[in-house]
């Protein structure tokens, strides 16, 4: 099975960035979007730069997939 990176539609809080990366390595999203903001301080802006441009190039998940990812979904 291929794995793909997609930004969260359910797990989205500004993008879905975080809440994609976090389901893609399989960590909590709430730890990814806290180092995401820690790195963010610490590089003096780099890593906020980083994060707009790769929510730019990183689809969205599919509606199909995001039925399939999401386990409280009931269709």
């Amino acid at each position: 099975m291929n794995k793909r990176l997609y930004r969260s539609r359910s797990n989205s809080r500004l993008t879905g960035l975080c809440g994609g990366l976090a389901q893609y390595f399989g960590l909590d999203a709430t730890l990814v979007r806290l180092l995401v903001v820690i790195a963010a301080f610490c590089s003096f802006g780099t890593v906020t730069l980083i994060y707009f441009v790769l929510s730019l190039l990183v689809p969205k998940a599919p509606y199909d997939d995001y039925a399939t990812m999401n386990p409280y979904h009931n269709y």
